[in-house]
């Protein structure tokens, strides 16, 4: 008989085949098939979701009902293998997607992150260099994390200063123009890289192994230098522990943007599909979220409605 967790990695190559970058649902899911193979599980129940559920941490809801639709798609496509497994319902918990509030970095803070993940201590001395310039990227791009992972030397243009996303979120290749100052610091690291290390994979961002660093490493360094520079309280046995997150990052170059633009005084409607098309986003409304999130950005466009209001009133 086919385990679980055989039947994920079936479930997540088909899924990765069609563009979806899974780093967080895999981690979610192999959790879940490890649980459920430990209690004598072959199939997907809603008894057994329920079981996972009360042995395993105390997240709230919202969590969990974003962990049941998870394990609902992968029960879905599991159906075509297996009749007896069960589809949790959707309503089975009740909770909402919240975005979280985004910590905005200022510009001397991406500084102090950059230069503090160039001390990073490792054998070679690349674990510095290779975070450094993960996190300079995409501080100044606005890079998904995974889609700064995903990249490869094809796609790092270092001749005409060009990023091809391929590896996306919404499954749609862009590409991004850097500036002449990131790509003699990629240049640098590629160099540094292929000084010491014997390749493995055709990756730009590889470990000292070798081997593609991953979405886990890439936030367990990030959680390091945070803790160095008090952006996290310290954490025993190598934990995380909370605080502002690898994805501010991008956060923050979107919101220095559009301020940017306010201080222009640029028409930001026009400028602001422009944004959406470089970041990724499938409809515009997720990048004007940012105004939303943002008071200084908010009070920015109420004040300059305010100003067309009294302008249409003359």
């Amino acid at each position: 008989m086919t385990t679980l967790s055989s039947r994920l990695d079936e479930y997540l190559a088909l899924r990765r085949s069609l563009g979806f970058d899974l780093a967080f649902a895999e981690r979610v899911l192999r959790t879940f098939t490890r649980y459920a193979e430990t209690a004598g599980h072959c199939t997907i129940t809603t008894d057994l979701f329920l079981a996972w559920r009360q042995n395993y941490g105390s997240a709230d809801d919202n969590t969990w009902a974003t962990r049941l639709g998870m394990v609902r798609g992968f029960a879905t496509w599991l159906q075509g293998y297996d009749g007896k497994t069960e589809v949790p319902p959707s309503g089975l918990i009740s909770g909402r997607t919240v975005r979280p509030q985004p910590h905005i970095y200022q510009p001397q803070h991406i500084t102090q992150l950059v230069a503090e993940a160039g001390r990073l201590p490792s054998a070679y001395g690349l674990r510095g260099l290779l975070c450094q310039t993960l996190f300079g990227l995409i501080a100044v791009t606005g890079l998904r994390v995974n889609e700064a992972l995903h990249l490869t030397d094809l796609d790092v243009d270092i001749v005409t200063g060009l990023l091809s996303i391929r590896k996306t979120k919404n499954g749609r290749d862009r590409f991004i123009p850097i500036t002449p100052c990131t790509v003699a610091h990629l240049k640098a690291y590629a160099r540094e890289r292929d000084r010491l290390l014997t390749r493995q994979s055709d990756r730009f961002f590889l470990k000292e192994d070798g081997k593609p660093i991953g979405d886990c490493s890439a936030r367990y360094n990030f959680a390091q230098v945070s803790q160095r520079l008090g952006l996290r309280e310290p954490q025993v046995f190598n934990r995380h522990g909370i605080g502002p997150r690898i994805h501010d990052l991008r956060h923050s170059f979107a919101v220095h943007t559009i301020l940017d633009w306010f201080r222009e005084g640029r028409d930001i409607d026009r400028e602001m599909y422009r944004l959406s098309t470089y970041l990724g986003h499938v409809k515009p409304e997720h990048t004007y979220w940012y105004i939303e999130a943002v008071p200084e950005l908010l009070q920015l466009a109420a004040e300059r409605a305010e100003r067309r209001y009294r302008e249409a009133e003359k």
